[in-house]
């Protein structure tokens, strides 16, 4: 997928791709930050049809809702021919007696079997997050493992 990146002189940064259907779908990042979701006209893919302005929890919900899942999706894809493995996003829920601290704090691995593999914080994907990763409130964990590892990690995030 091809991302064409504008910089708009005094306004900020605009990145846009096409999609099978013909439109533009992009994202325009002002100088001061703030977002808009761009959605092309269906027959002009130059003309912008409908513009979304969007908070920060709202860019970062939009990422997740559609990065995340992908993840999951090719994890569980790859993990399918592997009988008793499988794959689950764990939310880092406010109050978790993890949030703020690091993935070593945990002892996933050692204490479940199951691995972190993934963590997905503000649309960023961390792959492979190592011992030292610090988990914050909103965080999205990625785990691969037996269906009690993935049961006991669960309960590891929610309990400690």
């Amino acid at each position: 997928m091809d991302v064409e990146v504008t910089r708009l002189p005094g306004v900020g940064v605009k990145q846009e791709f096409n999609t099978v259907t013909g439109r533009r779908l992009g994202v325009l990042t002002y100088r001061d930050g703030h977002r808009e979701l761009l959605v092309s006209d269906l027959n002009d893919p130059d003309a912008c049809s409908a513009t979304v302005p969007m908070t920060e929890p709202e860019c970062v919900a939009l990422g997740t809702l559609l990065g995340a899942p992908n993840l999951v999706a090719q994890l569980r894809e790859e993990h399918s021919e592997v009988p008793g493995v499988g794959t689950s996003q764990l939310p880092v829920v406010p109050g978790s007696p993890y949030a703020g601290r690091t993935l070593g704090d945990t002892a996933m691995r050692t204490r479940t079997g199951a691995s972190v593999v993934a963590v997905v914080r503000d649309s960023t994907v961390h792959a492979s997050p190592r011992p030292d990763f610090r988990f914050e409130a909103g965080d999205l964990v990625v785990v691969v493992g037996t269906p009690d590892g993935l049961r006991q990690a669960v309960s590891i995030l929610e309990q400690g």
